[in-house]
């Protein structure tokens, strides 16, 4: 989650090293960094919950599932993003140690301070990655799931899945009641 723009203007590199030394962490978009800001309980369960059904599922296959603190880089020069849950099943990223270059699955739970960010310029960004074939985005105050998914005309089409329904990606194979993602999550307003 996106929360405040520091008065920086560095390089790739620049950001890369600098961001090492830093307590907080950061995402990087053309020259400029932003700070991430903490998220709330209902946001982490999500996050978690995803997480465990995607580790649990790609157990005994070729798969990294990782949670918040993972940074993708999405070209050489940029930008830098930590997604809630990213998914690589490439083999180039299996042995990646400051961040993944090759995602099939990026997730994002939304929130009223980064829906319109999560939604636009994030989104843009991560359709430059090559592999990525799934961008999903959860609500936070409500049992939604929107799942942007590349057709074989190398469209990104929109899947809503509600309560009450299975949600499908369709990159790792994998069908799940929407109700498993808001295990333990009670549903709140952020803006109250």
């Amino acid at each position: 989650m996106v929360a405040a723009k520091e008065n920086f203007d560095m390089t790739p590199e620049e950001y890369l090293e600098w961001e090492d030394k830093q307590p907080l962490k950061y995402e990087y978009m053309d020259g400029e960094v932003y700070v991430i800001s903490d998220n709330t309980l209902p946001h982490n369960t999500l996050a978690l919950n995803l997480a465990c059904m995607l580790k649990n599922h790609l157990k005994m296959k070729q798969g990294k599932v990782l949670i918040c603190g993972a940074k993708v880089q999405v070209l050489e020069t940029g930008p830098y993003h930590y997604p809630d849950v990213v998914v690589s099943c490439d083999e180039r990223d299996q042995k990646a140690f400051k961040f993944l270059q090759y995602p099939c699955l990026i997730i994002e739970v939304l929130s009223p301070s980064t829906e319109g960010f999560d939604r636009g310029k994030k989104f843009r960004n991560y359709r430059q990655i090559e592999t990525l074939k799934e961008y999903v985005l959860v609500s936070a105050d409500q049992k939604l799931v929107e799942c942007f998914r590349l057709n074989d005309q190398q469209v990104w089409e929109l899947h809503s899945f509600s309560e009450n329904e299975q949600s499908k990606l369709e990159s790792l194979h994998f069908n799940f009641p929407v109700e498993l993602i808001y295990e333990d999550v009670i549903l709140t307003d952020e803006n109250e």
